[in-house]
């Protein structure tokens, strides 16, 4: 299984050839972009976009055109996330959760479901080269079973694809019906990216996982003291502690197949 490292430093794709995972608009706002000396994939940001909005504030074609410039200047990614609809309840209907305020979209989880695909085909129609996955988008076995049917209905070929995005199961990744999900999905023979996920769901689910990235290496870090040796507060922006945190989880998944 491939295993990112979710970051928000993009000049990290200069400084390690682990694999990381970064928002695409940290790349948009710079100037001059970094090389990249390993792989990496990048995320829409679909999940701060609609937490504070609402909805997507960027068309599919400005996407396209952030897309392309990460991929001229950075190198080539291995895959994009679409501009995809989470289906979690905060998502949906709004609230507070810590910090942070959700606006809610006030929509159906089927109508999430509906603007997920739509998306993935205008993405596709718009930039077919590069390399833009379809996500999967529910809450329960039964909702991501219709998901899927519907990308099988616009004609996508799921099992055809490189990856398939596992959404909106980074908290239900460590329970049963987060296991349900994974392994129901898995069993169409589908190469699944996992979403967000924490070291229990990996050790729990990784088998059945192709890849899936983490930011749980900061929010470790943040509660620990730092690094013999090195002179910040904690590690929750350290390269070397994220890093060393991904080995450990690496080794702990049972039957990894692919490469890490």
């Amino acid at each position: 299984m491939r295993f990112y490292l979710t970051t928000h430093k993009r000049h990290w794709v200069r400084l390690t050839n682990k694999p990381l995972f970064l928002k695409s608009e940290h790349f948009a706002v710079a100037r001059t972009l970094p090389k990249a000396l390993g792989p990496y994939a990048v995320d829409s940001g679909g999940f701060t976009e609609l937490q504070r909005h609402g909805t997507w504030t960027r068309t599919p074609a400005q996407y396209v055109k952030d897309l392309r410039r990460i991929w001229e200047h950075v190198g080539p990614y291995d895959w994009a996330a679409p501009q995809d609809w989470m289906c979690e309840d905060l998502i949906i209907h709004g609230g507070q959760a810590g910090p942070l305020t959700f606006h809610g979209t006030g929509l159906s989880v089927a109508e999430h479901q509906r603007r997920t695909v739509n998306n993935f085909l205008d993405l596709r129609s718009l930039a077919p080269d590069l390399r833009i996955i379809p996500v999967l988008q529910g809450r329960t076995v039964a909702e991501y079973e219709h998901c899927r049917r519907l990308y099988v209905d616009a004609g996508v070929d799921l099992e055809a694809e490189p990856t398939v995005g596992l959404g909106s199961v980074c908290r239900l990744q460590s329970t049963r019906e987060g296991a349900a999900i994974v392994t129901a999905m898995a069993a169409h023979g589908l190469k699944l990216h996992g979403f967000g996920f924490k070291t229990l769901g990996i050790v729990k689910v990784g088998h059945l996982l192709a890849s899936a990235d983490s930011a749980a290496w900061s929010y470790h870090a943040r509660r620990r003291p730092p690094l013999p040796g090195h002179t910040h507060k904690n590690c929750a922006n350290c390269i070397d502690y994220a890093v060393a945190w991904r080995d450990r989880v690496v080794a702990s998944i049972p039957e990894v197949g692919a490469p890490a």
